[in-house]
């Protein structure tokens, strides 16, 4: 009943705006452009695939982050263009089912279909995006540096002491801060939509950081690959629970621990661990030089707002 009713609303909101939504022109980056279907279309499809109502004030509420999202997709298209990068299309697929519910491509094409969404829109979103990591991986990867001894000191210890090894499952919502005077109400604001709308809303809709997609999820995480200070909020978490806001030099985040596996260090596989120590430190430094290549983009590409 409730998939009819939103192919309704979804069938109602599109005839009432079939007369202005066109191909018109409302934002233009360069040589690349976003219209007013293409805007249309990647909100109502972010607000279905999060299961949100199609209502006139989740519409309000996601414009804002619908154009920053195009904006962004746009300059990386236009910095990919001077590269020649692939991605396989079966990445691509198994990354679309892994983060919804469809069993196959097929099956997302005919819901896409049935919800009057454009389905190639989306796949050549998520295909950009592998593409932008490829890119950043190929740029910035000879100066990533892991400084293994102080891993492999650190493992050490930890077999000496045989101490609890912690697993936990975590989800993130993590927002750009301008450190201005509007910060603390911006952290009053999604503290208060968590309380009313859920984490998960809340991260689809509201979060800056990738995994906003679905629904802020960051999956099973070894705390020993956390920063001290995150570990130490996480560790006096219970499970269901949700952190305060945690300050960062550009941003906040709100952790939520969802839950938690705890096992001795001697069961431990030390390489897989130094492995995931390794990967989660690359992360962090890719993401970094992600953010900062698409700064400097924008801050040299021309943005007009028709």
């Amino acid at each position: 009943m409730k998939k009819i009713l939103i192919y309704i609303i979804l069938v109602f909101f599109f005839q009432t705006l079939s007369a202005s939504i066109s191909n018109k022109i409302i934002v233009k980056i360069e040589n690349e452009i976003i219209t007013d279907y293409e805007f249309q279309n990647k909100l109502l499809t972010s607000l279905v695939l999060s299961n949100q109502n199609i209502t006139q004030e989740n519409i309000n509420l996601n414009k804002k982050k619908t154009l920053n999202f195009l904006i962004d997709l746009k300059l990386k298209r236009l910095e990919l263009s001077k590269y020649k990068l692939q991605v396989n299309n079966t990445k691509v697929d198994n990354y679309i089912k892994a983060v919804s519910s469809y069993q196959n491509i097929e099956e997302a094409k005919i819901k896409f279909n049935n919800n009057n969404l454009n389905f190639e829109l989306f796949y050549e979103e998520i295909k950009t995006q592998f593409e932008w990591q490829q890119l950043i991986y190929k740029i910035y990867s000879r100066k990533i540096e892991i400084d293994e001894n102080s891993i492999n000191q650190e493992l050490n210890k930890l077999k000496k002491k045989k101490s609890e090894i912690i697993n936990v499952n975590i989800s993130e919502i993590e927002i750009f801060l301008k450190n201005d005077s509007s910060d603390e109400e911006k952290i009053k604001k999604i503290k208060n939509l968590i309380a009313t709308d859920g984490f998960k809303k809340t991260a689809i809709t509201y979060s800056d950081s990738d995994t906003s997609v679905n629904g802020g999820v960051l999956g099973w995480v070894n705390t020993k690959s956390l920063s001290s200070n995150v570990y130490n909020i996480i560790n006096k978490l219970q499970i269901g629970e949700i952190s305060d806001p945690i300050i960062k030099q550009n941003s906040f985040l709100i952790l939520k621990l969802n839950d938690k596996k705890i096992s001795k260090a001697k069961n431990i596989d030390t390489i897989k661990l130094k492995d995931l120590l390794i990967k989660k430190r690359k992360n962090e430094l890719f993401e970094l030089y992600s953010r900062s290549h698409l700064s400097k983009l924008k801050n040299t590409s021309l943005i007009e707002y028709k």
